[in-house]
């Protein structure tokens, strides 16, 4: 069993002249590595990779501290994300940072074309609590990957990660370079009044709008990673075993507080009965193999704090008053911030657990006939940030992906799309917006500046020029209809 820390010192806190004080001189140090080779970034990143090799028991133990996360799901979802991250960064750095060739219409016969990248400056990470130290580390690789100096806001509701990214940042990196600035949302908000080049935001669709507000002031480019209520649908030709095993690993890994966890559930009518007693028994493999009750395990995290209990409560209270049916779990222990895995169905659609984004092990299900009527379902709603869907039918599979908007999408699986650093991550409306990981990650924190070089002398341009002669309104006439 971890150990948990003693009471965590308090966060080092900055007034506003000190915070304006460090972003001047981030943005000092960043014209030098503007200026920079590969060499000195990849060299960033291997330190990074260093200390994450040497520090797992820390990071375990943090996150435990913070609420009780299962030294494995550190593991998987925190350090080994991260370092995922960081080993494909390094392999393609190089290559993202090379000028990127383009043709040459006609038009503009002679001269050459190219997308230059070049760092945007002073960026701006604020960090969410649920994953607290893979969502600060993973857009902090992609920023220094960019040649960025950095800035990280991690959560106040996570002060034994944030104290050890704080700690993280000083053994690894040049002050000049990476701060971390701990603090509540007064800290946040003086943040974001000061001119960052770009902001990365992971968060709920509320806090979203402000920081997009803030970032208006002065014209500061966003990517905001954002919630939303993603759903799962199941239809008959489903693996049902499988389904199962995939939506319970999905929904309840860190106790649902999981951006992309299944949000809702939308099986057919067909296999709902079948569905429902799989999730049953893969709910009891996976977190009660020797029957002694989920809060016995040791697999199973909390919720954060008594805040977010409590609202969970409310859903699950209220679900359960206007008829809801509890089909699994339901135990809840406010003494540990414990909610057992929960299934319910026959909830109205006018409650909280249909129009808030749950964020935590309750799952809420209705029956469908067809799929048409399950994604007309979904489209009424606000764009989710994933879309699962469970199928053998490659038409249904086409049906739903065509039909159905949304930040991202896997099919007979729910949440490993994450893993895949070749596909682009992130939001579309009410779920966010940009797109992070791999070479989308460094692309956010890089301004694509297009380059055109021209050759000296008489070029094609020049035959457009003024006067507007019978002769070159020919020319003109002539570039319009053919180039």
């Amino acid at each position: 069993m971890l150990t948990t820390f003693s009471e965590p010192p308090a966060p080092v806190v900055l007034d506003e002249a000190s915070l304006r004080a460090t972003f001047e001189r981030l943005r000092g140090r960043s014209a030098a590595l503007r200026q920079e080779s590969w060499e000195p970034r990849a060299a960033r990143l291997r330190k990074l990779g260093e200390w994450l090799a040497k520090n797992q028991p820390r990071v375990q133990q943090a996150l435990y501290a913070d609420f009780r996360k299962p030294a494995e799901e550190v593991d998987l979802c925190e350090i080994y994300a991260s370092q995922s991250e960081l080993k494909h960064t390094l392999q393609n750095l190089k290559k993202w940072m090379s000028r990127r060739s383009v043709g040459t219409p006609l038009s503009l016969l002679g001269a050459k074309g190219w997308v230059q990248p070049e760092p945007k400056g002073v960026v701006l990470i604020i960090a969410p609590w649920n994953y607290p130290f893979y969502l600060a580390i993973d857009p902090l690789i992609s920023a220094l990957a960019a040649g960025n100096c950095c800035l990280i806001k991690p959560s106040e509701m996570t002060p034994a990660t944030s104290r050890l990214l704080r700690e993280l940042v000083a053994e690894t990196f040049d002050p000049s370079e990476v701060v971390v600035c701990e603090g509540d949302k007064d800290v946040s908000t003086a943040l974001l009044r000061l001119p960052f080049d770009h902001i990365f935001f992971t968060g709920s669709p509320q806090v979203g709008k402000v920081v997009m507000r803030a970032a208006a002031e002065h014209l500061t480019s966003v990517t905001l990673e954002l919630g939303g209520k993603s759903p799962v649908v199941v239809d008959e030709t489903a693996d049902l075993r499988d389904a199962a095993e995939k939506i319970v690993w999905g929904k309840f890994l860190n106790a649902g507080q999981t951006c992309v966890a299944p949000d809702y559930l939308l099986v057919q009518e067909q296999v709902r009965d079948q569905l429902v007693q799989e999730i049953r028994s893969a709910t009891r493999r996976l977190y009660d193999p020797k029957g002694e009750g989920v809060q016995k395990s040791s697999s199973f995290a909390r919720v954060i704090n008594g805040h977010h209990f409590q609202r969970l409560s409310r859903l699950l209270e209220e679900g359960q008053r206007r008829g809801g049916t509890l089909e699994m779990g339901g135990i809840v222990d406010s003494s540990e911030c414990f909610i057992e895995p929960t299934l319910i169905d026959g909830v109205p659609t006018d409650t909280g657990l249909w129009s808030e984004e749950i964020f935590g092990p309750i799952l809420p299900m209705r029956t469908y006939r067809t799929l048409m009527e399950a994604v007309d379902f979904v489209n009424e709603r606000p764009r989710p940030l994933a879309l699962y869907l469970f199928s053998r039918s490659a038409d249904n599979r086409r049906y739903l992906l065509k039909h159905a908007p949304s930040g991202g999408a896997a099919i007979n699986d729910t949440i490993v799309h994450l893993m895949h650093l070749e596909l682009p991550f992130g939001g579309f409306g009410n779920s966010g917006m940009g797109r992070c990981h791999g070479r989308y990650g460094f692309d956010a924190f890089s301004n694509l500046k297009g380059v055109l070089q021209q050759r000296v002398g008489q070029t094609s341009v020049k035959l457009l020029y003024p006067p507007y002669t019978t002769k070159v309104k020919k020319m003109i006439a002539l570039v319009m209809r053919w180039f």
